[in-house]
């Protein structure tokens, strides 16, 4: 099951290597809410709520990927 929420531009399952040369899957979450907690523009309870969503569907498949991480899209 894909994860979906309104305030996610693209999220994707990618395996990452671990310190100790595991390689796990975690779930990346592409977004274009401010996420520096400096920034004017940051909203916590955005990101708040975005990061919820991102557990909440991991304890539900928790299969598709052992964590989360919020990301900012590229710029071109």
């Amino acid at each position: 099951m894909k994860f979906a929420h309104p305030l996610a531009r693209a999220a994707r399952v990618w395996p990452v290597t671990t310190k100790e040369d595991r390689v796990e899957p975690i779930l990346v979450v592409v977004t274009t809410l401010a996420l520096d907690p400096e920034s004017k523009r940051f909203k916590k309870h955005l990101v708040d709520c975005l990061s919820e969503a991102a557990r909440d569907h991991l304890s539900t498949n928790p299969q598709l990927a052992s964590n989360f991480v919020l990301m900012n899209r590229l710029r071109d």
